[in-house]
């Protein structure tokens, strides 16, 4: 199991659903839970005649907002994670984007378990990117909930979207603590016969996730890459899936396997919590 959780609470968004979904997750498996909420402070800082001391006046008081705008948002942490009786703790930071993203991806790395938002790319909001960023920077498991998402979380069906890549064993591996206490898997396949090497197939992932007593079955789609995250998201829907596992890919990626592709697509429109490792 996972020994800490971490989420990082969005300052310019709703932060209501992503505190949901940890904290169910934490009160679910009796996991300490800790948040940070980052404030942004703005990098377009007026020059003044007054010299330095005005400067750094305007600086510090920049950084005051932020910070309680980030306090405002661990409020509404505070107060559900009390309300389960959660082990918690919670950080509030000002700093400019930059800063914000080391920061965050740096103390996830002591995580066993990152939760963020998922990103809303309509919105012009560095929430956004940051949520991106703690996937490419913590080395470690992120956990992406959904902006539609209500209630309490639930990983009774599991869907693996299975490529036989690094990547995606490592996802496998990093949702172990949630893929033990399954109800069911559904291991899901594009165009397997030609993406997917034989000694990592589908049916030997069946094989390794055996001493799990869970039943698995595999679902092989076939279909061109441009249908790939409409095809995955059909599936979760009709196999009433609650969590997505799968590889997290970047954009530096000189190859990418068939979901390297749709990893900007499913964060765009997932509709279950997804576990992404990168």
């Amino acid at each position: 199991m996972y020994r800490n959780i971490l989420v990082n609470v969005p300052t310019e968004r709703s932060p209501r659903p992503v505190i949901d979904g940890a904290v169910s997750l934490a009160a679910r498996y009796k996991t300490p839970l800790d948040a940070i909420a980052a404030g942004y402070e703005s990098a377009a800082i007026p020059l003044v005649a007054e010299g330095g001391a005005a400067v750094a006046a305007i600086f510090e008081a920049e950084r005051e907002k932020a910070i309680e705008r980030a306090n405002a948002a661990l409020a509404v942490f505070e107060a559900e994670a009390t309300r389960a009786g959660l082990t918690h703790s919670s950080r509030a930071i000002g700093a400019l984007q930059g800063e914000a993203a080391a920061i965050l991806g740096a103390a996830s790395r002591l995580y066993d378990l990152t939760v963020v938002p998922q990103p809303e790319f309509e919105r012009d909001t560095f929430d956004n990117i940051l949520a991106q960023e703690i996937l490419f920077q913590s080395g470690g498991p992120v956990l992406f909930i959904p902006y539609t998402f209500k209630g309490a979380f639930q990983a009774k069906r599991v869907g693996i979207c299975w490529d036989g890549s690094r990547l995606a064993a490592r996802a496998v591996r990093d949702a172990m603590p949630l893929l033990e206490q399954a109800e069911a898997i559904t291991i899901i396949t594009i165009n397997a016969g030609s993406s997917v090497p034989a000694d990592a197939s589908a049916a030997r992932l069946v094989h390794y996730l055996s001493p799990l007593g869970v039943p698995t079955e595999i679902d092989n789609l076939k279909t061109e890459k441009a249908n790939v995250q409409s095809s995955i998201l059909s599936i979760a829907a009709d196999e009433g899936l609650n969590l997505l596992v799968m590889g997290g890919y970047g954009h530096s990626r000189l190859k990418e396997t068939v979901f390297g592709g749709v990893t900007r697509e499913m964060l765009q429109s997932m509709t279950v919590p997804t576990l992404m490792s990168h």
